[in-house]
């Protein structure tokens, strides 16, 4: 809704991961040299841990980027929540190979095949697996088992494996030795801090044309980095919000105000509703008294005035966004 507004040729803040707009702090320029090292080591596994939203798919999804024009075929999984044949399954279908109805060992055999081929063709094999906190201990041994696969004198094979920080303490619980001595390289992705928060928003506003239109002043990008904690995906959060209530309100400016304001509304929607007075009188086997009652009639009440502003500033950017297409063909139609 607010690109037009602010002139800008696409969102800035959206949350699905975008090599795009790549952000190169310490932390994740760091992170990346741990990537490339890994990769040119051409075997074991790379770990890469961080908090939710730390931007840890976005690093990899760069990474792969740069490896368009290299014989690397690179496969992607999501989905963790397996047992260990299902994760063989997956490997098989995240490289479009066919998996229904066979058996486990048809399904490694289908694995080596194909890692057969690809280094009879001179080809590597990157399988990334993110979420990797999920994975069994089972599905984690097979993925280390697929690793002993060969092709020739060595395994054209190489793992990923991007995790929350719990996936850490799996690493280093007992019976994950021989899984840790394949690991070439692991790396844990922090947040940024203020300065490095400040940067990734105009990074990401520059990369879709910002020309300090809104204006953001230091003391909004401070408590912006206070509220996100220096997570991206929370910074993205909060600033998309902010935003749309810029162009809902006509604003071209950014202060505290406009960013505590932003952040109360957040903190107020995902805050637990209190509990209700009636509910409790009725619990307890009385009656609710008078002063109980008001209170709770108040509740109601501001509740409905809250949802009817949310309603009415959907139908305000709604009507703005067919009006403005009218208004631009009356004028090229009167000049």
């Amino acid at each position: 809704m607010y690109n037009n507004f602010y002139g800008l040729s696409a969102k800035p803040f959206q949350l699905n991961p975008d090599p795009a707009f790549f952000f190169g702090s310490k932390g994740h320029s760091r992170a990346m040299s741990y990537l490339e090292y890994g990769l040119s080591q051409a075997e074991g596994f790379i770990v890469i841990t961080g908090e939710v939203g730390a931007g840890k798919t976005t690093l990899v999804r760069n990474l792969c980027r740069k490896l368009k024009n290299q014989n690397i075929l690179v496969a992607h999984i999501v989905n963790t929540a397996l047992d260990s044949g299902d994760i063989l399954r997956m490997v098989v279908s995240a490289f479009n190979l066919p998996f229904e109805s066979i058996s486990k060992a048809a399904l490694l055999l289908r694995i080596e095949q194909f890692m057969l081929e690809c280094g009879r063709a001179g080809k590597r094999i990157l399988l990334v697996v993110d979420e990797a906190q999920n994975l069994s201990r089972q599905a984690l041994e097979e993925l280390r088992m697929l690793s002993n696969l060969q092709a020739g004198d060595k395994s054209p094979l190489q793992t990923f494996l991007l995790g929350q920080p719990e996936f850490r303490a799996t690493m280093m619980s007992p019976g994950m030795s021989q899984l840790r001595q394949r690991v070439i390289a692991t790396y844990h992705l922090g947040p940024l801090d203020a300065a490095e928060s400040k940067a990734y928003i105009e990074h990401r506003l520059r990369t879709v044309g910002w020309r300090d239109d809104p204006l953001i002043a230091d003391d909004a990008f401070a408590l912006i980095h206070d509220y996100a904690e220096g997570i991206p995906r929370k910074i993205n959060t909060l600033c998309d919000r902010l935003f749309l209530m810029g162009y809902l309100e006509e604003l071209h400016a950014f202060g505290a105000h406009e960013v505590q304001a932003v952040v109360a509304d957040i903190q107020e929607e995902f805050a637990l509703p209190p509990a209700s007075s009636l509910s409790a009188a009725m619990a307890d086997g009385g009656e609710q008294s008078p002063v109980a009652a008001l209170q709770e009639l108040e509740h109601i009440e501001e509740r409905v005035s809250r949802v009817e502003t949310s309603v009415i500033s959907v139908l305000d950017a709604i009507r703005k966004m067919m009006v403005a297409p009218l208004l631009k063909s009356a004028n090229q139609k009167n000049q």
